[in-house]
């Protein structure tokens, strides 16, 4: 998994049975249906089908992607999440991330070992606290997110709510190359023994993302200088 991981952080488009092709040709002697497993466990699929940690609930409400026209101009406008599939060196976890859109900025996060809504909700109220509240809260169509209680807290805020497209790969993009920052400039450079070994990287890793880290879509400033000038040119942003 950790290599099929790699593999489609560098080739996205890839499906199932070029998954399968690449793995073989490296040697790997595994068939399709394993492919197919694996694919689900991680929460994959090519970008044509969009990325995704969870199947969405037919039951829960789908709310329309609110994104495609409006200007982003200032912290705190726009926050995005996700959930992304954390290689170690014995098994997997998750981590779910809150990024303010404007400025990368990387406003809180957790890790779980399983995916239920309650480590997306903690990892959001941390973001709250830490920071206030967002206009808008973008997201994929994934469970945890579309689910009563995540919703709920949303909407008891007055936050607007935006969720990608089904099938659009790039209408989270913010938080998207987040996680490939994070992974090759971090998870991928270690041996990860276990959840605590993952939990310090982590931390370190943000800390270096949100404050030292040039960004050259930021004219090579890091996200926290960003998000502060975008909080002073938009007060109560």
């Amino acid at each position: 998994m950790r290599v099929m991981d790699k593999i489609h952080l560098k080739r996205p488009f890839f499906g199932v049975l070029s998954m399968h092709a690449n793995l073989r040709k490296m040697g790997y002697a595994i068939n399709v249906k394993r492919v197919v497993r694996l694919f689900k466990v991680m929460g994959i699929s090519a970008i044509y089908q969009k990325p995704n940690l969870s199947e969405a609930n037919k039951a829960h409400e789908i709310h329309p992607y609110l994104l495609k026209s409006i200007d982003i101009n200032h912290s705190n406008q726009v926050w995005s999440t996700d959930i992304t599939y954390v290689p170690m060196e014995k098994g997997f976890l998750y981590k779910v991330a809150f990024i303010d859109w404007y400025s990368r900025y990387l406003l809180s996060y957790a890790i779980s070992n399983t995916l239920d809504a309650g480590f997306v909700i903690g990892a959001f109220q941390k973001a709250v606290k830490a920071h206030g509240v967002p206009l808008i809260m973008n997201s994929d169509q994934g469970s945890q997110f579309t689910s009563k209680a995540f919703t709920d807290e949303l909407k008891a805020k007055q936050i607007r709510i935006s969720m990608d497209g089904k099938g659009r790969a790039l209408d989270n993009v913010m938080i998207e190359r987040y996680w490939r920052s994070y992974k090759y400039e971090c998870v991928y450079l270690h041996s990860i023994t276990d959840g605590w070994h993952l939990e310090r990287l982590t931390e370190e890793y943000v800390h270096f993302y949100n404050s030292e880290r040039l960004h050259q879509s930021l004219l090579y400033q890091t996200p926290s200088d960003q998000y502060q000038k975008g909080l002073i040119r938009f007060p109560g942003a």
